[in-house]
């Protein structure tokens, strides 16, 4: 797969600096650098690019309005959130308006270049353990109303949905249900068909919001 193209998202310099010089020396294009959300705004719309490592917390516009606007006119770009706490109310909320996942900004340059690389693929950067804990913390106890979607699924994707949020990789689904990896890829992929999913983050959000997974469960 071509190496990513990347927008770097930060109001800090020196922040965005060492990123484009980690991600430069790993093959991996930065194709521009901006310091707020209104400048992300107008960068992305103008670059394009695959991959937004954004800032949550910026001066003018922040991280997350920036996602909205983004994402609305640029559906196929992934953008990675970049914070200093993994349990922060902002990231649970990125989550759920598309963002593929979250970095903390003291990432480890092979980690930034591995998590750039992997949402340029499609999927979202999940660890399991940190966004069940997020979910918890901040979906609310009452389950939301299952958009009307959720009854266009089958028995076994609701299933699958549901060990989706419990953060389970496909592997783990496969054995699990006992079924091959690729049938289970297949679900998966019709379930974001149906419910109109960007990524499993997503999923991860909805599996609680509706009550399909419960706070506390494993």
């Amino acid at each position: 797969m071509t190496a990513p193209r990347v927008l770097v998202v930060d109001d800090q310099t020196l922040i965005r600096t060492g990123f484009r010089l980690i991600l430069t020396a790993r093959g991996i294009e930065v194709v521009g650098e901006a310091a707020d959300g209104a400048e992300a705004v107008s960068a992305a719309r103008e670059l394009r690019p695959d991959v937004i490592l954004m800032d949550i917390r910026m001066p003018t516009m922040d991280g997350l309005e920036a996602t909205r606007r983004i994402l609305q006119h640029l559906p196929d770009c992934r953008v990675l959130m970049l914070t200093t706490f993994d349990l922060d109310h902002y990231v649970y909320t990125a989550l759920s308006i598309g963002a593929s996942g979250f970095l903390l900004k003291d990432v480890t340059p092979e980690h930034l270049a591995s998590a750039v690389r992997l949402v340029n693929t499609g999927d979202a950067l999940l660890a399991p353990s940190i966004t069940r804990r997020l979910v918890e913390r901040f979906a609310d106890t009452a389950p939301a109303p299952p958009p009307p979607a959720l009854s266009n699924l089958t028995p076994r994707e609701r299933e699958v949905l549901a060990l989706l949020g419990r953060g389970l990789s496909n592997t783990e689904l496969a054995e699990h249900l006992t079924l091959s990896e690729a049938t289970v890829k297949s679900h998966v992929a019709r379930i974001f068909a149906k419910l109109s999913l960007r990524d499993r983050a997503q999923a991860v959000v909805l599996a609680y919001e509706t009550g399909l997974v419960k706070p506390g469960s494993v």
